[in-house]
């Protein structure tokens, strides 16, 4: 299981939260998302993570990706 985390911008309430989560969880791969709007982090749990479509997902669903955090 890998772990990825990004910084995302243009998010400010749980509906928007609410939407990462939606477009994310459709990636390959992924097990478990976690929208944090206080920090404007998503931090995503699963197994051969695809830094590509996960940042894709982040952007279909509205928003931005400002940089990646290793974790």
């Amino acid at each position: 299981m890998t772990q990825k985390q990004y910084n995302v911008t243009g998010m400010s309430c749980e509906h928007c939260a609410a939407s990462i989560r939606e477009e994310v969880s459709e990636v390959p791969g992924v097990s478990d998302v976690v929208v944090d709007v206080a920090t404007n982090s998503v931090t995503v749990h699963g197994a051969d993570l695809d830094d590509g479509r996960l940042r894709a997902a982040i952007v279909e669903a509205g928003y931005g990706v400002t940089d990646l955090v290793a974790v």
